[in-house]
């Protein structure tokens, strides 16, 4: 469930300005407040098989941007590669600390790619 929750989390960072007002009302109550079907049922005044509906029918539209956009995807390839070649400049800081000029100039690509992940 923690990682479904952390999957659609992400998606909904990405998407959800795409949903309705309600689906993303009632998606943040599930998944960032914690409600239960009940309470976000009394909350909006439908049934519990309304909210798992709902829910799922969100969840379903977060998917189907997902995979015709495929931005959580790339943003996660891009997370993976900047973290490789940080690891990279590191190993060429270490190899050539006494060549002072390329040292500062990695050092300073570094900062750039540290700028870029914060």
């Amino acid at each position: 469930m923690f990682e479904k929750m952390i999957e659609i989390n992400m998606l909904y960072d990405f998407y959800g300005q795409l949903l309705t007002v309600k689906q993303k009302e009632i998606l943040k109550l599930y998944y960032e407040d914690n409600y239960s079907l009940s309470e976000i049922a009394e909350a909006f005044g439908i049934s519990r098989q309304g909210v798992h509906d709902a829910i799922k029918k969100a969840e379903k539209a977060l998917h189907g941007y997902e995979s015709r956009l495929g931005l959580v995807q790339k943003f996660g390839a891009t997370e993976e590669a900047i973290a490789a070649i940080d690891l990279e400049i590191d190993r060429l800081i270490k190899e050539n600390s006494q060549n002072g000029g390329l040292t500062k100039g990695l050092q300073k690509i570094k900062s750039i790619i540290d700028q870029i992940n914060e």
